[in-house]
């Protein structure tokens, strides 16, 4: 069980980084890529700064409400920008989970140390034998290791997205923000 835990922790590896290496190789690269991100970078800091002074009068709450805009517009195109490397590394990865989930198929890959919550049990114990619910199978392994090795590899590589950038969202799959006048 030990060995197969590792398996995975060194799959999950293997997939995040072939998945940054396609995105780099796609995106990050790309001259439309490093200009963007230059210029929401440079507008989230120019924003910020603006937001710290006092809005006291109108014409000053106008040119931040504009600035918003234009960093809002810039981060849906940035998002865009990126969206072709999302089909590629989707393909991929579906590709890669169906073939290791056929490997894995009803095999015991770790025992979770709780009983999960009942809208979960159908992930964490996905093509199982029995009624013990704390076995864990590969796909419910596989997803939580990856979701936390890909940050952290996005981070160590300096490709994750800036705090600043971050902090003002405004991208394609961000929840709009509200308009006040």
């Amino acid at each position: 069980m030990l060995a197969d835990c590792l398996l995975i922790i060194f799959i999950s590896i293997c997939t995040a980084l072939l998945g940054e290496g396609l995105t780099w190789l796609l995106v990050y690269r790309t001259e439309k890529y490093k200009k963007l991100k230059a210029e929401v970078e440079k507008q989230s800091k120019k924003l910020e700064k603006q937001k710290e002074v006092e809005a006291s009068d109108r014409s000053q709450k106008k040119k931040i409400e504009r600035q918003e805009e234009r960093l809002k517009n810039n981060n849906r195109d940035l998002s865009m920008v990126k969206m072709k490397s999302m089909f590629a590394i989707g393909f991929a990865f579906t590709s890669l989970l169906s073939m290791f989930n056929s490997i894995f198929d009803g095999r015991v890959v770790a025992k979770l140390p709780f009983v999960p919550i009942s809208f979960i049990q159908g992930i964490s114990h996905r093509n199982l034998a029995g009624e013990d619910y704390t076995d864990c199978s590969f796909i419910f392994l596989y997803i939580l290791c990856t979701m936390s090795i890909r940050q952290n590899i996005q981070k160590m590589l300096g490709l994750a997205p800036s705090r600043a950038a971050s902090k003002q969202g405004g991208g394609f799959f961000s929840p709009p923000t509200q308009m006040t006048k």
